[in-house]
C-alpha cells in the first residue's frame, strides 16, 4: 500500500512551523506549569499538595497542548518535547478512574460527582479533547499509549450517555468531533452512533431555560464551595500558593450586552439549544461551539456518505458569510457572548473575534471542502487562516491575542498566557497539521487546496505521485508545482483560483496555457473562488507554474453595515492589511482620508524578519504606513484600525 504523506517545507508556513515547534510549544508548556494546570493531574496521581488551579474546563488546554506536541514531532523531532509527552501521558493515565472517567475539577472538588451540569461545566468538552489527542497520537506514529487512555474515557461517555434523551447534551459542542474522529480510527459503531445522538438531539430539549437556571444555581453553589476549600486550605498552609493565573482578556463593550447574554443564554441561542440541528439555519450563540457543531455535522455527513445536514450547513455557511462575518474573516461580533449579533452588527472596535472562533471556522470549512468539494470551503479557509487566525500568534511564539478587535485605542495587547489560555495550544495543534490541508487526493485527481511551500507523497489511480510545492505567497505572486516522480498514466491537477485573484497566469513547462483577468475583488466573496482543471499525461520533472499578480486593492463592508460607511480596508493577496500608531505616528488614524489612487506595495526586509507593506497618501499628502493585519501588536501597545476613509 502506498502511503500519503505531507511536510511543510520553507516559506511562509514553513516560518510559522519552525515558530510553533521550536518556541510556543515549549513557551505554552511552561505557561501550562506556571498556571498550576499539570499540577491539577498531579494532585490526583501523586498527591502533591497544592490547590487545583483554574477553571473547571482547564483540563482542555492541557490537552490540546498535548495534541500539538504530538503532530509537531512527525516534523520536528526533539528529545526534550518527546520526554515532555511521554512524562505527560504517564501522568494522564495515572490520573484517570478505572472505569475512564478524567475530569479533575470533579475528581478533586466532588468526587464521585458526574455530569451534572452539562451545559455549564464542560465535562464532555474536556473529554472530547483528550480523545483528540488520543487520536493524533496515533496518526501522527502510531503510538497507542495515549489512544487507549482516550478510548477508556470514550468508553466511559457511551456506558453513560448512549440512549440518553436531549438534556443529556453537552452544553460546548466538542466531543461530538472527537467521537467522530475515534470512529474513523477504530471502527468502532458505537462512537458514531453517540456522535449523532448528539447531534440529532441538541435543540429538543423542552423547558431548556427552566433547566439552565438550575444548573447556574448548582454552578454559583459549586464554585462558592471550592472557594471554601481554597480558603481552608491557605489557612491550613503556612505560605499559602500564590494565584497563579493571570487576568482575564480584555474587550470593550457595546451597551447592554449583559441583558443581551441573559436573553441569548436563556433562549438557548447561545448554546445553539434554540431549535434542532436540520432546522439552525441562522448562526447564533457563541461563535466557538457554533463553529464546532457545523464541523460535527459536516464530519456525520461524511463518515455516513449522506446529506442529511448538508442543506442546512450550507445556508449557514452562506448567512455567516454574507451577515455576520467581519472582512478579516473572524466570527463573533460580540463580547461577553463571545458570538454572533445581529445581521451587519460588525463594529470593528467591538469585534470579539476570538481566535478559537476562527480556528473552528478553519475546522468547519476543511469538513465543508472535503464534503462537497467546492472551492469556495478552501478559499474561505486560506483567508481566515491568514487574517482571522494568525493574528492570535505573535511573532515570537511567546505571546498571543484572544479577541481579536479590527480597531483598538490601545487598550488591548498580546499576553504570555490568559486566565482562558484556550486560544494558544488551540492555535499550535492547527498550524501542526497544516501540511494536511494542502492537497485532497480523488480517485484519479489531485486538487491543490492551499498554496503552502510543501512536499507530498500520495496515490492517484493506485500509483505513486510525489510532487513538491514552491510557494512565494503571500509576499510575491509566484507559485511553482513540480512532479518529482509519477509512475506514469494520466490524472487530474486541480488549481483553486483564489478569490482575491483577479490576474491569473498557468504555464505548464515554461508553456502559457491559460490566462484569466476578473475585477478585483472589493468585498469579501469566497464564491468567486473556482477550479482549474489540468489533465495530462504527467512525467517525472513536469512543472507548473501560476502566477497571481498581486497588487493592493479595497474591500468595503456591506453598506448596511453602518458604522463602516465611506471606509474601506485595504488588501493585497489573501492579507487584510492595518494601520499602526507605531507607523504613523503623526496619523489620526480615524479621520485620515485615504487617496486609493496612490496605494503601492513596497518590501521592508527589516521590519518583523520581512514583510510587505501598504504605502499610500492621505488626501492632504500625509504618507500612511499599512502592516499585515496578522502582524499588528507585536511591538508594544498601540492604536490600530483595518478601516480607513477612503476619497470619494
Amino acid at each position: 500500500m502506498i502511503q500519503h504523506s505531507s511536510q511543510i517545507r520553507g516559506g511562509f508556513w514553513g516560518r510559522w512551523q519552525s515558530i510553533n515547534a521550536q518556541t510556543a510549544i515549549f513557551h505554552q508548556w511552561d505557561q501550562l506549569e506556571r498556571s498550576g494546570c499539570i499540577d491539577n493531574f498531579r494532585i490526583l496521581a501523586e498527591n502533591k499538595p497544592v490547590f487545583r488551579q483554574g477553571w473547571y474546563f482547564a483540563d482542555s488546554d492541557a490537552y490540546k497542548w498535548l495534541e500539538a506536541a504530538c503532530l509537531i514531532l512527525q516534523d520536528f523531532p526533539d528529545p526534550g518535547l518527546e520526554q515532555l509527552v511521554m512524562d505527560f501521558i504517564s501522568l494522564i493515565g495515572r490520573t484517570q478512574d478505572d472505569d475512564g472517567y478524567l475530569y479533575t475539577f470533579n475528581q478533586i472538588h466532588f468526587p464521585g460527582t458526574r455530569w451534572v451540569n452539562l451545559q455549564i461545566e464542560h465535562e464532555l468538552y474536556c473529554h472530547g479533547h483528550l480523545i483528540e489527542a488520543g487520536v493524533s497520537r496515533a496518526e501522527a506514529n502510531g503510538e497507542e499509549d495515549l489512544l487507549k487512555i482516550a478510548c477508556k474515557a470514550a468508553d466511559r461517555i457511551v456506558a453513560d450517555f448512549l440512549d440518553k434523551g436531549p438534556r443529556f447534551t453537552p452544553g460546548h459542542e466538542e466531543v461530538e468531533i472527537a467521537l467522530l474522529r475515534l470512529f474513523q480510527w477504530t471502527g468502532e459503531g458505537t462512537y458514531l452512533q453517540l456522535a449523532r445522538q448528539f447531534l440529532e438531539k441538541r435543540g429538543k430539549s423542552f423547558g431548556f431555560g427552566i433547566d439552565l437556571i438550575w444548573q447556574f444555581i448548582d454552578n454559583n453553589r459549586r464554585l462558592k464551595s471550592v472557594a471554601e476549600m481554597k480558603a481552608a486550605f491557605e489557612r491550613e498552609h503556612v505560605q499559602p500558593q500564590e494565584k497563579r493565573l493571570p487576568p482575564s482578556n480584555r474587550a470593550k463593550k457595546p451597551p447592554h450586552i449583559q441583558s443581551r447574554w441573559i436573553v441569548n443564554t436563556l433562549w438557548g441561542k447561545f448554546f445553539q439549544q434554540h431549535k434542532p440541528l436540520h432546522r439552525q439555519t441562522v448562526p447564533v450563540g457563541h461563535a466557538v461551539r457554533f463553529a464546532y457543531l457545523q464541523t460535527a455535522a459536516a464530519m456525520l455527513d461524511q463518515v455516513r456518505h449522506t446529506k442529511q445536514y448538508l442543506p442546512t450547513l450550507e445556508k449557514s455557511w452562506d448567512h455567516v458569510v454574507s451577515r455576520r462575518m467581519f472582512l478579516t474573516g473572524g466570527i463573533g461580533s460580540l463580547p461577553l457572548i463571545e458570538g454572533f449579533g445581529r445581521d451587519y452588527e460588525l463594529d470593528p472596535a467591538f469585534a470579539y473575534a476570538e481566535t478559537c472562533a476562527a480556528l473552528g471556522s478553519l475546522f468547519w470549512n476543511r469538513e465543508m471542502g472535503m464534503l462537497t468539494g467546492e472551492a469556495k470551503y478552501s478559499d474561505l479557509f486560506e483567508w481566515q487562516l491568514y487574517n482571522a487566525a494568525l493574528v492570535g500568534m505573535g511573532v515570537d511564539g511567546n505571546t498571543y491575542f484572544y479577541n481579536n478587535p479590527l480597531q483598538s485605542d490601545g487598550g488591548i495587547e498580546r499576553r504570555a498566557w490568559y486566565e482562558v489560555p484556550c486560544c494558544p495550544s488551540n492555535l499550535s495543534r492547527t498550524f501542526a497539521r497544516l501540511a494536511d490541508e494542502v492537497l485532497f487526493v480523488e480517485e484519479d485527481a489531485i486538487r491543490v487546496e492551499q498554496y503552502f511551500s510543501s512536499r507530498h507523497r500520495v496515490n492517484v489511480l493506485q500509483k505513486e505521485v510525489e510532487l513538491e510545492i514552491e510557494s512565494q505567497l503571500p509576499w510575491q505572486s509566484k507559485v511553482e508545482i513540480k512532479i518529482k516522480r509519477s509512475s506514469g498514466g494520466g490524472f487530474r491537477m486541480m488549481l483553486r483560483q483564489p478569490s482575491w485573484s483577479n490576474d491569473f497566469n498557468l504555464a505548464i513547462n515554461c508553456e502559457i496555457v491559460q490566462a484569466d483577468s476578473n475585477p478585483l475583488l472589493s468585498t469579501l466573496d469566497p464564491n468567486r473562488a473556482k477550479w482549474i482543471e489540468i489533465t495530462r499525461e504527467w512525467q517525472d520533472g513536469d512543472r507548473v507554474l501560476v502566477d497571481f499578480v498581486l497588487q493592493p486593492y479595497l474591500l468595503f463592508a456591506d453598506e448596511r453595515t453602518e458604522s463602516l460607511l465611506g471606509k474601506a480596508a485595504l488588501a493585497c493577496g489573501p492579507l487584510v492589511f492595518c494601520l499602526e500608531s507605531i507607523d504613523n505616528p503623526d496619523v489620526n488614524m480615524m479621520d485620515t482620508v485615504l487617496d486609493p489612487d496612490s496605494m503601492r506595495i513596497e518590501w521592508d526586509p527589516d521590519l518583523f524578519g520581512g514583510c510587505n507593506l501598504i504605502r499610500a497618501n492621505s488626501i492632504d499628502d500625509t504618507i500612511l504606513n499599512f502592516i499585515p493585519y496578522h502582524l499588528w501588536g507585536n511591538r508594544g501597545k498601540s492604536e490600530m484600525t483595518v478601516f480607513v476613509n477612503v476619497k470619494k
